[in-house]
């Protein structure tokens, strides 16, 4: 398998699990076991971070199109109602 494949698996997979960290920690009313998950789900959303930027400059993953300033505002704007 190309190292491009593998790449993109990773990044899919690991967007997967920060998925469900999400859902798991919400739900999770055991401070510590709650503690716990945040770091671990910090530390992958780091690992993917770092795997996204070696991605992106290697050209494996093309990242979404950057948001205008009005985008930004308008999504701002109706977050905030």
């Amino acid at each position: 398998m190309e190292e491009k494949y593998m790449v993109n698996d990773i990044l899919e997979g690991i967007k997967g699990s920060l998925k469900t960290f999400e859902s798991v920690i919400t739900e999770t009313e055991n401070t510590n076991l709650r503690q716990t998950l945040q770091e671990i789900r910090n530390s992958n959303e780091t690992f993917q971070y770092d795997l996204f930027r070696v991605a992106n400059l290697k050209g494996y993953y093309s990242p979404a199109s950057q948001a205008s300033q009005k985008e930004i505002n308008q999504i701002k704007s109706e977050l905030q109602q």
